[in-house]
């Protein structure tokens, strides 16, 4: 059995985007890619982002908030910033990591009735899902 490869989801708080993206790679690739997600000013898991991965049947009320400094020196296939300002963030990683930036909306800043918030979650959890998976499946054909 070949190794896993192994993704690092970077956005600035690591409270929403790239705790989606962790769930999301972590239980659809579960048997081919190992992700984690990290932020360059980490502030605590997005309970709505618990709340639209749950309705899915995926559970990341465990993950935790971690800076981007946790990762220092790991190995990792692919670094994918998800938000602009983590993509300028970025520092370099070293050796035969893909960086890549594949940004989306940013739920919290999403305004209206609390249906018409939690709908924004949820797109943009469909948008990660579907982008993600279509690059990953392209990238795991290589």
């Amino acid at each position: 059995m070949t190794d896993k490869k192994r993704v690092l989801f970077l956005c600035t708080g690591n409270s929403c985007r790239s705790q989606m993206a962790d769930g999301l790679i972590n239980h659809d690739f579960a048997d081919r890619i190992e992700a984690f997600s990290a932020g360059t000013e980490p502030h605590g898991l997005n309970l709505k982002a618990t709340q639209v991965m749950a309705e899915i049947g995926i559970d990341i009320s465990g993950n935790n908030s971690d800076h981007l400094s946790q990762y220092e020196g790991q190995p990792f296939d692919w670094v994918i910033t998800l938000c602009g300002d983590a993509n300028e963030k970025c520092p370099l990683f070293f050796g035969e990591v893909q960086r890549i930036h594949i940004g989306f909306d940013d739920p919290p800043k999403a305004t209206g009735s609390a249906d018409e918030v939690l709908n924004v979650y949820r797109r943009v959890r469909d948008q990660i899902r579907q982008e993600l998976s279509d690059f990953f499946r392209r990238e795991l054909t290589k």
